[in-house]
């Protein structure tokens, strides 16, 4: 498989400027980020795109910016939610919640939260109107489905009172709908944070039980996922996504990844050369018709389950191309560390593995119950982690490793 689009593509991205050249070659190369922001927007300008942006069909947003740089994108009102609400509708082991009008509580970063009080105070004053500093309920609502709840970058400096008001706010959820079920919208290490502060507090008990979980914003690892599944009886899934695409992938209870590609395609290209290659994901799509993608480099990477670079056999989401580790045994990924750390320890929470010296690599850890790993265990993860980065390891037990500026982990210290 070459990746090329097929003629139905390319009839659909021809008027396009970004890809006249590529279609009187009749190649396209890999789509990079950069090259969507060149030139931005004559790049992507069509009349059709321009009708559309006047009578409302298409706006500029801007991406996150959390796992990269943030570009200006064009697509439609609400691309990114209507994309979330149709998988939900559609999940089989969720959808019975939307399909009973359960409402959506959203726990994540704290960036999401300022964007939708930053809309909403917009809406009522004007373009240069600015949200309160600490926005109130209302402000923070995206719809009459959902809101959002976290005011704080670092999740693991709540207090009592962030953690009680949380709790009341998920409760009004839980109240509004006739059976007292909702919705749980989550960053997986913020629910965690949560949990685990409700059971230190003694609020587990009044802590509103969800109808379902999905956990959609960041790379969630696995001891996460099992505290969760420990602490929660409803379903955990996974949405693997970005706000240029929509939403690809959906996870079921068990783990287990289904691909979600509504006008879409994917292909996978190794990042480099091994016998069980780590793969970069290329998409094309066609989801959003303001901002058509064609063999576009997501900047995610996956491995399959047997190192085919089949999507349909994709078995693990494994993080980011530019936060790899590289070693002389090939590049190791956030998902590659998550595993020694899961295979050693159930007990290790937030880590951040430092690898700026050559010579050595320290894993930095926290643990959901605050104490060090025991020997036996701390050993097994040095062993895993030399074996993995090829140097000597070491880890060291913290109370608290801060959250990113983005309200993402990093997952690893390296000289760039």
């Amino acid at each position: 498989m070459n990746g090329q689009p097929s003629a139905d593509v390319v009839a659909q991205v021809k008027d396009i400027p970004l890809y006249r050249t590529s279609v009187e070659r009749g190649h396209f190369p890999i789509l990079e980020k950069p090259e969507i922001a060149r030139g931005f927007p004559d790049n992507w300008m069509t009349p059709a795109l321009a009708a559309a942006l006047d009578s409302g069909e298409a706006e500029f947003v801007l991406s996150t910016g959390t796992n990269h740089a943030r570009m200006q994108l064009i697509r439609p009102p609400y691309f990114l939610l209507n994309s979330y609400y149709r998988l939900w509708s559609e999940h089989p082991d969720i959808a019975h919640t939307w399909h009973e009008g359960c409402r959506r509580v959203s726990l994540t970063t704290v960036l999401a939260t300022e964007h939708v009080a930053r809309v909403n105070a917009r809406k009522r004053g004007g373009p240069q109107a600015e949200p309160d500093p600490l926005p109130d309920l209302e402000q923070r609502r995206l719809d009459e489905r959902t809101f959002y709840v976290n005011l704080r970058r670092d999740p693991a400096l709540w207090d009592r009172a962030d953690v009680e008001r949380m709790i009341d706010e998920i409760r009004a959820a839980q109240s509004a709908h006739p059976h007292g079920s909702y919705h749980l919208d989550c960053s997986g290490p913020h629910l965690a944070h949560l949990v685990r502060k409700a059971v230190d507090w003694g609020l587990w008990a009044t802590f509103p039980r969800p109808a379902s979980i999905v956990h959609a914003y960041e790379y969630t690892p696995l001891n996460v996922r099992r505290y969760l599944q420990h602490h929660f009886a409803c379903p955990v899934v996974d949405l693997f996504g970005s706000t240029e695409l929509g939403y690809l992938f959906y996870s079921d209870r068990t783990g287990r990844y289904h691909p979600y590609l509504d006008r879409m395609s994917v292909e996978l290209i190794p990042v480099e050369p091994g016998d069980h290659p780590l793969y970069a994901l290329i998409v094309t799509s066609l989801r959003n018709p303001h901002m058509p993608l064609v063999r576009y480099r997501s900047g995610d990477c996956v491995r399959t389950e047997d190192g085919s670079p089949d999507p349909a056999r994709i078995t693990r989401f494994c993080g980011r191309e530019k936060e790899l580790l590289k070693t002389e045994h090939g590049p190791v990924a956030q998902g590659d560390l998550d595993d020694v750390i899961a295979a050693a320890s159930p007990r290790v929470f937030v880590h951040r593995l430092d690898a700026r010296d050559p010579s050595r690599a320290l894993l930095r850890y926290t643990t959901f119950d605050g104490a060090p790993l025991a020997p036996a265990e701390a050993d097994a993860l040095r062993r895993g982690l030399t074996g993995l980065t090829a140097r000597p390891s070491d880890v060291e037990h913290q109370r608290h490793i801060p959250i990113g500026a983005s309200g993402k982990y990093a997952w690893l210290a390296q000289d760039a």
